[in-house]
């Protein structure tokens, strides 16, 4: 049987994520399992227990987990390596809001404890496939977990875009941009730019116009099955794709960007059984004081 292991992705410009990340690596390794860190990282961490691996594609073969310290930022550069090698994906959150991430700095002990025990959950979670068709070519592919946003490239010009869904043409805005995301990406971009908040088990796309200046602009939900397409027509000024906010690709006028279902889900680890209403409810703060809900013996109508 191989040594189980697990890839570390650390925001090294966070100086408690760094003490973290090393505690963790020591943990982990003492515990057996193999951990691995990645070379820009790695004086950063300064960790003896770690194996130093090159960051790219083959960083996560093999691995049980790919443990993000930081914020959800940190945790979607993991993902970049935990989905092509079909790792899970462990969120340990030292940022802000942290949506994605499963724990906090203080339950490291207890983590690892549950990862030496492998008990804990795995949630497949739905990407998004992007393609770029400029004419008869592809010039670009790319995929997202949480979002694609296509947005105006000049700051003073608005932005002319064509959205298409399932082969038809839906409606021309002209505005600062659109965002499609993920149920999972629903809580970010997506919802500052006043969209719906999605549960995960539910497979859409969602389709959100930025300061769209048009009658009709709200955002819509459609089927996993359906293709989304964002055209620049003739008199669009150029724009700019963004995927998951990290990676670009630049869109030119009669562009065509095509999103749909992606071919291969990121898994997140889970490690609490609370549901998606516990944690929208701590991660947004929201006011539940004075509900009371329903005893198992309310058999009232």
């Amino acid at each position: 049987m191989s040594a189980r292991a697990a890839l570390l992705v650390v925001h090294t410009g966070r100086r408690p994520a760094v003490t973290a990340g090393r505690e963790l690596a020591e943990r982990l390794a003492a515990v057996g399992l193999t951990v691995r860190i990645l070379e820009p990282e790695a004086d950063a961490l300064s960790c003896d227990a770690a194996q130093v691996v090159d960051t790219g594609p083959a960083a996560a073969e093999g691995v049980e987990l790919v443990v993000a310290v930081g914020g959800d930022g940190t945790l979607l550069r993991a993902a970049e390596l935990a989905r092509p090698a079909g790792a899970a994906l462990l969120g340990v959150n030292l940022g802000h809001v942290g949506f994605l991430a499963e724990a906090e700095r203080t339950d490291l002990e207890s983590m690892v404890e549950r990862i030496l025990s492998s008990s804990y959950d795995v949630e497949e979670r739905m990407t998004l496939d992007v393609c770029v068709r400029r004419g008869d070519d592809v010039v670009a592919r790319d995929w997202a977990v949480n979002d694609v946003s296509v947005e105006k490239a000049a700051r003073q010009r608005m932005v002319d875009l064509m959205v298409e869904v399932d082969g038809r043409p839906l409606s021309r805005w002209s505005g600062d941009g659109i965002v499609c995301a993920t149920p999972t990406g629903s809580t970010a971009y997506a919802f500052s730019a006043g969209g719906p908040v999605v549960w995960p088990s539910v497979e859409a796309i969602l389709v959100v116009p930025i300061s769209a200046h048009a009658l009709f602009a709200r955002p819509l939900v459609v089927a996993p099955s359906s293709r989304v397409a964002i055209e620049l027509p003739s008199d669009s000024a150029g724009a700019i794709a963004f995927c998951d906010g990290r990676r670009t690709i630049d869109l030119a006028v009669h562009d065509r960007l095509e999103i749909s279902c992606g071919s291969e889900p990121v898994r997140l680890v889970r490690l609490s059984g609370s549901g998606f209403t516990d944690r929208l409810v701590s991660k947004f703060h929201l006011p539940v004081r004075g509900w009371r809900g329903r005893t198992e013996d309310d058999t009232s109508g």
